[in-house]
């Protein structure tokens, strides 16, 4: 192909609009074309037809920086195309510390996401056109730094995934509208959000110190033997019910004497905060004194914060689960004879099966899957759970004898739990004075301000004794959950000539992200409202890439659950999200969710 553009202009369209591609045409395309032929395009195909914006697709040598256009959106109201942008670190010019290391690398790609993003946002729209003309779209993060598929740091270079919306009138191209956002928007955008000599230095550094930091506190938290860290001065509460920005005028955090630990971390220093134990805490208090407000922040404390959030230094052990009840969840063959037994109607409960989970079930369930799972920690508020499932006072067990109550309560196995599985519990309460008697700890909040009252409480519980409950020994959870398909879920690949479903072929199916906490999944929705530290969509969107590429390459009738998710996890750690991808082009919009969010979305696959 002739740089200069002198052939590609003489050339013959295609009825639809298309150039005509010569064989030496087709194998030069394997390789980075230039801009100059990228415009050159662009003006062959003005006006045509929309199909004809596919013939764009290919990488394209820019000052700098290359441009993959991967995906081309069929019709201007579609959803938008696929680009990319992959800079060479020797040309972004970040220093070394930048990419010394994974939490080093994954901050660096937050930052600069960020930072395209508040570029792109100024240009986005400002191309005209029908239906999704002009789009400049890259994901916007929010208060926790995630791995993302927008932005990584893949050998000598970052690359950078968007979307943009190829102009058109009507359902004919507008070549110059396109040409204005490839040739003159997002040059603009590289220049000022990707490389470093335009950064803000001194943030950058101190946005991947910060990280480092909380890395090390996590660190230390095993050390130490200490389920999660609330330093001194964070703010905790939000602003709203519908926003994680920090609260205005907030009560600063201040650990009690008796619970303050200090650490020493590479680049803040000597901090101070509460250490939280491992064993069994109590978190009371009044009313809207701040009680499920610091159970709220160490259940996202699993993920790092940025500054200016408030939570930057509440670290929680990054395995903990946040557990409730979910009635009417689907429960395939787990084992929650540690809390239920002897039911009336004789179902086994050493594999325990139900289309539509009781509270109590589903949080019995919920245990078993954690600890599966490998938590180290349960996070629960006494508002959330089944009661029933969670304690039973004197007075009931006068009334109703053990052996006619077929539940366990979680108060008779939290001590076990901790003792024999290694998994801790932090758990606020308000309703019932049982839980004092099982905690290690007992933390008071009052007008947002931490008091330690163990000794005092626990001298009074002295007073009180509870009677003793009645229950089985205690025996690991045997696991007996063989992946297998939801029968109606996959449809069958057929023959187009003769109609006949195809003999060993590998299922299809289709995902469609429906919200944040939810996704289509062939013919079924997957609800997980109630994984409670979901906090993206873009989570929510890899685990429909992942239970897709499951169903489609991984249910052998062999397989466990969770052996799927150390598999899942072996293939994203080598070669990224595009291992799931099954040859298509990978675009932005997934961030790697942890492994207990996707065992819990395998959990709730409902199948035969």
């Amino acid at each position: 192909m002739n740089s200069t553009g002198s052939t590609r202009r003489n050339r013959q369209i295609r009825f639809d609009g298309l150039p005509v591609k010569t064989n030496k045409e087709k194998i030069e395309r394997k390789h980075a074309m230039t801009s100059q032929e990228l415009k050159n395009t662009l003006r062959d195909i003005d006006h045509k037809s929309y199909p004809a914006y596919k013939a764009l697709r290919g990488s394209y040598s820019f000052n700098g920086y290359t441009l993959n256009i991967e995906h081309v959106q069929g019709d201007p109201f579609a959803a938008p195309s696929q680009l990319s942008i992959h800079v060479p670190l020797s040309t972004a010019g970040y220093p070394e510390y930048c990419t010394a290391n994974p939490t080093a690398a994954t901050a660096l790609c937050d930052f600069l996401l960020r930072s395209f993003c508040t570029a792109v946002q100024h240009y986005s729209f400002q191309a005209k056109g029908s239906g999704k003309s002009g789009l400049i779209e890259v994901s916007h993060p929010g208060q926790e730094l995630l791995e993302r598929s927008d932005c990584e740091v893949a050998g000598d270079k970052l690359i950078v995934r968007f979307f943009v919306g190829f102009p058109a009138n009507g359902r004919n191209i507008n070549a110059g509208e396109l040409d204005k956002i490839i040739f003159t928007f997002l040059p603009e955008c590289v220049e000022k959000g990707l490389l470093y000599k335009n950064l803000n230095s001194d943030r950058l550094k101190n946005w991947i110190y910060l990280a480092e930091d909380q890395a090390e506190i996590r660190r230390q938290l095993t050390g130490m033997s200490l389920a999660a860290f609330v330093a001194d001065g964070s703010i905790l509460p939000r602003e709203s019910g519908i926003s994680q920005k920090p609260m205005k005028s907030a009560v600063a955090f201040s650990s009690p004497g008796t619970l303050r630990v200090k650490l020493n971390l590479p680049h803040h220093g000597e901090i101070s905060g509460m250490g939280i134990k491992k064993g069994i805490t109590l978190i009371v208090g009044g009313g809207y004194h701040g009680k499920s407000t610091l159970l709220n922040a160490l259940e996202l404390g699993i993920y790092d914060h940025i500054a200016g959030d408030g939570r930057e230094y509440v670290i929680t052990d990054n395995t903990a689960i946040k557990l409730r009840a979910e009635d009417g969840r689907f429960i395939k063959d787990v084992d929650i004879s540690l809390f239920i037994n002897d039911l009336p109607n004789k179902k086994d409960t050493h594999s325990f099966c139900t289309e539509d989970a009781s509270g109590s079930t589903s949080q019995a369930a919920g245990v078993i899957e954690g600890i599966e799972s490998g938590t180290s920690l349960f996070l629960i508020d006494e508002d959330t759970c089944a009661t029933n499932f969670m304690v039973r006072d004197a007075f009931m067990q006068r009334v109703i004898s053990s052996d006619k109550e077929p539940i366990t309560p979680f108060t008779a196995r939290a001590r076990e739990l901790y003792e024999k599985s290694g998994s801790s519990t932090i758990l606020v309460a308000g309703s019932s004075g049982a839980f004092f008697h099982i905690a290690d700890t007992i933390i008071q909040m009052d007008n947002y301000n931490a008091v330690d009252i163990t000794d005092r409480v626990k001298s009074i519980a002295a007073e009180f004794p509870l009677p003793k409950d009645t229950v089985s020994a205690y025996t690991e959870p045997a696991s007996h959950r063989i992946m297998t398909k939801d029968p109606q879920g996959a449809p069958k690949r057929r023959d187009y000539r003769t109609g006949a479903v195809k003999q060993n072929e590998p299922d299809t199916l289709k995902v469609k992200l429906l919200s944040r906490d939810s996704f289509l999944i062939g013919k079924q929705t997957m609800d997980l409202r109630y994984v409670e530290q979901l906090i993206d969509s873009e989570q929510t969107a890899a685990l429909s890439m992942l239970l897709k590429y499951t169903v489609e390459h991984l249910i052998d009738g062999k397989r466990t659950v969770m052996a799927i998710v150390d598999e899942l996890y072996k293939l994203y750690e080598k070669n990224g999200f595009s291992v799931f991808m099954d040859g298509r082009p990978l675009s932005g919009g997934y961030a790697m969710p942890r492994r207990q969010e996707l065992a819990a979305c395998l959990n709730r696959y409902r199948r035969a």
